[in-house]
């Protein structure tokens, strides 16, 4: 009688127990487990749209910025002097000649070392050497040198003006205006000038032609007068001459093109 009721009492017990459905351990489980699923879906769905969202920034920011042909990259390999450079252009050597400014020389032919040339050649050796920078063009892109004519940016300033601005060139060579950079380079000058800087410290030194010594009252030529021969002109640093400065005549100009002693 004992276990007849012990069997009925086993077996109420496991008819409640499937009414009930599983216990709560197992069923915290199932709904963990559901929930990890969806949470990962969830992360790896964000995920892509993140990336997404990455890719298409990227985009934008690389269509927002502008590109100049008229900007190369390269690298200052040796200075020759204050406004002539070596540089490695796309893995071949080039020689840059400077826009809009000369400097005293240092290396050209027949011509002693003039004063503050060898202070602008290492100003130029300081600041340049082995250094990347930005190339700019402005009108033709050689002379007949075969050099690149060029504004030589260095972070956010041409090199052009550095020069100009410390005293070590003068503005010169503007042959087919406009230059782009003409009137800041004509303030940097300015600016050189009324603080008596490297060559405007020089009483009587830069001339519209070059550098050389002179009395105020006489010159070199007079308006009337020519230099008898290419010798002269170089001598006095103002090759080349242009037709109708002073001291240009035709016999100085063999190919009569208007430019004298190139």
């Amino acid at each position: 009688m004992v276990a007849l009721i012990g069997f009925s009492i086993s077996l109420v017990g496991c008819a409640s127990e499937e009414l009930n459905g599983p216990s709560d351990d197992k069923k915290t489980s199932t709904e963990i487990k559901g929930s990890t699923d969806v949470t990962q879906e969830d992360e790896s769905t964000t995920n892509e749209d993140s990336g997404s969202k990455a890719k298409e920034n990227s985009s934008i920011q690389e269509s927002e910025t502008p590109s100049n042909p008229n900007f190369v990259s390269a690298k200052v390999t040796r200075v020759v002097d204050g406004d002539t450079m070596k540089i490695n252009l796309n893995g071949k050597e080039e020689t840059i000649r400077l826009l809009l400014v000369d400097t005293p020389e240092t290396k050209a032919p027949n011509t002693p070392v003039q004063q503050f040339g060898p202070e602008a050649s290492a100003f130029a050796q300081e600041t340049l050497t082995g250094k990347q920078v930005q190339l700019e063009y402005d009108g033709p892109k050689r002379d007949k040198y075969d050099r690149l004519l060029v504004y030589l940016w260095i972070g956010n300033q041409t090199f052009n003006e550095m020069l100009l601005e410390g005293g070590y060139a003068r503005l010169a060579y503007v042959y087919d205006p406009p230059y782009t950079h003409y009137k800041a380079y004509m303030k940097a000058q300015n600016r050189a000038k009324d603080g008596e800087l490297g060559i405007w410290n020089l009483d009587n030194y830069v001339h519209e032609d070059g550098f050389y010594y002179q009395d105020n009252e006489s010159s070199t030529t007079s308006v009337n007068d020519t230099y008898k021969n290419c010798s002269a002109v170089r001598k006095a640093n103002a090759d080349p001459i242009h037709k109708g400065e002073p001291g240009f005549g035709s016999h100085l100009d063999g190919d009569g093109d208007g430019i004298a002693c190139e």
